[in-house]
């Protein structure tokens, strides 16, 4: 009985241990369950946040790299219009000595027509002067192309009085006249006019020998004349210089070769 016992008491012992034991076994494999859940939970929060953290890590080297870009770019502009800056200096330093030149040009353009203006008031009144002096000269000179002479005077005359032309051609004008003037000294012309004579008006060829004497001839050669200084009038000449003054004219139009002239002069005055 007392093996009984005892053996029921094994049993229920053996028994209890098997519960336990299940129970133990059951505890452990919910445990193991929680803290696998537990950890896979934080693996996947550990994944979640190294996916969030290395999207986070390309938005943001996306970042820096446009702003690297931008500032790889604003860099490049900043060389570019340093560049052009340096360029817009060099250029303004020759404009400002092409302004500085121009400047001084133009003061001394000033300056020159304040100095013209002094001489054309100086210039205007000597060439009145002169021209009223070679008008009298011509008055007082033999009487050959007097019409052309006057006329170019007179024309002078206006050209002083036209405030239209400058005082630079004004003053060419008037030496002009004189270099005219001058020429005839040396000159032998002929040439057709028409003069008066005895109360007679004559078609005559007019022979001008430089400033030394004047004479005329009739167009059919039959009559001959010299300007007399004294007198201021024409004198006749008998008919044996008419070959003479008809050879001279004949040489000077060109008509016969080049010869001496044979022409009747007047006596130079004695003191």
């Amino acid at each position: 009985m007392v093996e009984s016992k005892e053996k029921i008491v094994n049993q229920m012992i053996g028994c209890s241990a098997r519960v336990v034991l299940r129970m133990l076994c059951m505890l452990l494999i919910v445990v193991f369950g929680v803290v696998e859940a537990a950890y896979a939970d934080k693996v996947d929060t550990l994944v979640t946040r190294g996916k969030s953290g290395i999207k986070s890590g390309i938005d943001s080297q996306k970042r820096i790299d446009a702003i690297a870009d931008k500032i790889e770019n604003i860099d490049r502009k900043h060389s570019q219009e340093s560049k052009a800056v340096e360029s817009l200096k060099v250029y303004n330093n020759r404009m400002q000595r092409t302004v500085s030149a121009q400047q001084a040009a133009m003061d001394k353009l000033r300056r020159s027509i304040e100095d013209a203006s002094l001489i054309e008031r100086q210039v205007v009144p000597l060439m009145l002067q002169m021209i009223d002096g070679l008008e009298q000269f011509v008055q007082a000179d033999l009487p050959f192309k007097q019409e052309e002479r006057r006329a170019r005077i007179q024309r002078i005359k206006s050209y002083l009085t036209n405030a239209n032309i400058s005082a630079s051609e004004r003053f060419r004008q008037v030496l002009d006249a004189y270099s005219i003037e001058s020429d005839y000294g040396d000159s032998i012309d002929v040439y057709t006019e028409t003069v008066e004579m005895d109360s007679k008006k004559l078609a005559v060829n007019i022979l001008q020998v430089g400033r030394a004497a004047l004479y005329f001839q009739t167009l059919d050669g039959q009559q001959s004349a010299y300007w007399d200084r004294k007198q201021q009038s024409w004198v006749s000449l008998d008919g044996s210089h008419n070959a003479g003054i008809t050879h001279a004219i004949r040489m000077t139009q060109g008509k016969e070769s080049k010869d001496l002239m044979t022409l009747p002069v007047e006596a130079p005055e004695t003191m």
